[in-house]
């Protein structure tokens, strides 16, 4: 592989086994283990595991990578490889410049050593003179916020603490690298958002970081560009937002759909989907997209002044939608079987949501149904988890007072 190109990280062709069982301490045992495997060659080796097969990617200076995969994908591995804990079996990989990593909590501490001591421990271990950590000191001590801990050996720290603070060291001593693992989900959610918004300092500040998760807001929040691994192998890479889309199209068990048949009266409903507008199950939902809600159900009689209610409830159980098929037009129906299509734009944010249709008329309910189906928006909420709908409406400002002359 050639090192020519500039970019901080650069891993090219590579690939780890690991051997599993019991390793061979006597001749006698290595020559059976061998004799093993002539007999089963050509057969899947059961003794080993090849946690990652043939990845190749380059991370550019002051760019954010993510890495999304499920659990057993080679993703942790990745991270030890670019830290060096362990080699790859083969292919080459490079990093240019200070990597600081936080990949468990209280990775590089001492237990037997103060907050304090490990602050400078960390420092030295990333190169860092002893000048250089005071400086960045009390900027550490505030972000981890045990100010009053610091002498006390992190033995004795709450899994909490230990994270805070190594962290706060991680991300504060200037590293070119950040390698940040799933472990800010220990955090609660005003930890979790301090850090995150101190890796879009980093990034900012041009040096390079690897976000290992599997909460796909934070990611798409702070990564343009990610990798899916499945299996050892890059599924897929490219911008965030279409990798998140197509690993949620393969490993997405909340789709919209519903096929349960309820019956009153003269109706029958029978099946209730939620589908992205442009596209078929199965699909991820995602917040930045058009839905539409397909109705499906037969009428038995004509019903005078029959009409339908189309409404969607979120996780707090607010009504945040309410359409009656009357508020575009009343017609009636003769007997037969119906689609019904409401379209709704990309105004809910993301969350956990159950659609509910009525049928009746002005005077008289014929079929209600709160829950038929229950779907999930996935995505990024922007930073605002509280709002309910994402409406994006036109704001201007304008200066009244333009043009006065203030007295002095």
């Amino acid at each position: 592989m050639s090192y020519s190109s500039p970019d901080p990280i650069q891993m090219h062709g590579v690939s780890k086994r690991y051997e599993l069982g019991i390793r061979a301490t006597t001749a006698r045992e290595a020559v059976s283990q061998r004799l093993h495997r002539v007999v089963r060659r050509g057969a899947v080796d059961s003794s080993e595991l090849w946690s990652l097969r043939d990845v190749s990617f380059t991370v550019a200076e002051g760019e954010a990578l993510g890495i999304v995969g499920p659990n057993g994908a080679g993703k942790s591995t990745i991270l030890k490889i670019l830290t060096g804990i362990t080699v790859p079996t083969s292919g080459a990989v490079r990093t240019r410049g200070r990597v600081a990593a936080l990949l468990e909590v209280g990775t590089g501490f001492h237990p037997e050593l103060t907050g304090r001591e490990n602050v400078y421990l960390n420092g030295a271990i990333l190169g860092m003179s002893r000048r250089d950590i005071r400086s960045h000191f009390e900027a550490i001590v505030d972000f981890a916020g045990v100010e009053r801990f610091l002498d006390t050996p992190v033995k004795r720290y709450s899994s909490g603490m230990y994270l805070r603070l190594a962290f706060a060291v991680a991300a504060h001593l200037e590293p070119d690298i950040l390698i940040v693992d799933e472990i800010l989900a220990v955090g609660d959610d005003e930890f979790q958002r301090k850090c995150l918004g101190r890796m879009q300092e980093v990034e900012r500040e041009g040096r390079t970081v690897v976000f290992v998760s599997h909460d796909l807001d934070t990611l798409s929040r702070l990564c343009a560009r990610s990798i899916w691994l499945e299996a050892g192998r890059v599924r897929h890479s490219g911008e965030t937002g279409d990798v998140v889309r197509q690993y949620l199209a393969a490993h997405s068990t909340s789709l919209g759909q519903s096929a349960t048949s309820v019956s009153a009266g003269p109706v029958t409903l029978n099946r209730v989907r939620v589908l992205p507008l442009h596209g078929e199950l199965p699909a991820p939902l995602l917040r930045d997209d058009a839905l539409a809600i397909e109705i499906e159900f037969v009428l038995t009689e004509a019903t005078a002044g029959f009409d339908i209610a189309v409404y969607i409830t979120n996780s707090r159980g607010t009504r945040i939608l309410d359409q009656l098929l009357s508020d575009q037009n009343l017609q009636r129906m003769a007997p037969g079987t119906y689609r019904l299509r409401l379209e709704v734009p990309p105004v809910l944010n993301v969350g956990d949501y159950t659609v509910g249709v009525w049928f009746g008329t002005m005077y008289e309910e014929i079929l209600n149904v709160p829950t038929t189906l229950s779907f999930t928006l996935v995505g990024s909420d922007r930073g605002r988890p509280e709002r309910v709908l994402v409406l994006e409406l036109p704001m201007s400002v304008t200066a009244v007072d333009a043009g006065i002359r203030r007295p002095r």
